[in-house]
């Protein structure tokens, strides 16, 4: 199995990196067509704005590729709104693999960014889902985000801040995770060796 992390240069890369060493995992780090095109895993990570993250990918002409992309697929925090088709931070496109829209939080008189320790709520009807295995209702997970996908049929579980949102999306092999795994402890690492040995 060969995974690639896809050089979006956002921030959090070299984090996610050590979190696949820890687990045994040698991941290469790339912005290569050719190497991206003949991984078996894909992880797409991010940290920032969303207009500035479809930028690079366009400026690295990895637009195509990833839409094109066969192979399984997880997004992580920015990464995983990046699958969607539309953001609302910075009124971009995205980049369509994932039905779904991401807006600003809203929250009341709740502080944004959304940051630090909250559980999820896994769906009814994902709780088979290959990626959630060995993930139960109210496991905590690490966030650090103001804008957040609206939850949708694509909803594997949700998380609640001022109002709901999803916290993991799926369709087919193209799969996101809102929260940090690289920070989520033992249930963040479970989420990413079930990335590993999905099939699809």
């Amino acid at each position: 199995m060969s995974l690639v992390i896809v050089d979006t240069g956002c921030a959090n890369i070299s984090s996610v990196y050590c979190a696949f060493q820890r687990l045994g995992v040698d991941a290469k780090v790339s912005s290569d067509l050719t190497v991206i095109k003949n991984a078996s895993r894909l992880l797409v990570p991010g940290v920032g704005a969303a207009r500035q993250a479809m930028a690079n990918l366009q400026q690295r002409d990895l637009i195509a590729t990833l839409q094109q992309a066969e192979q399984p697929l997880l997004g992580i925090c920015l990464g995983m709104q990046l699958l969607t088709d539309h953001s609302e931070e910075g009124d971009v496109d995205c980049l369509g693999l994932i039905p779904g829209q991401v807006k600003r939080m809203q929250v009341g008189d709740l502080r944004l960014p959304h940051m630090g320790w909250n559980t999820l709520q896994v769906q009814e009807s994902a709780q088979h889902h290959p990626l959630l295995k060995g993930i139960g209702a109210n496991d905590y997970v690490y966030f650090v985000h103001s804008f957040a996908v609206a939850p949708s049929d694509t909803t594997l579980a949700r998380c609640h801040y001022g109002s709901d949102f999803a916290a993991v999306i799926g369709k087919g092999n193209k799969l996101g995770a809102q929260f940090h795994p690289e920070r989520s402890g033992a249930v963040g690492a479970r989420l990413l060796q079930n990335f590993l040995a999905f099939n699809g």
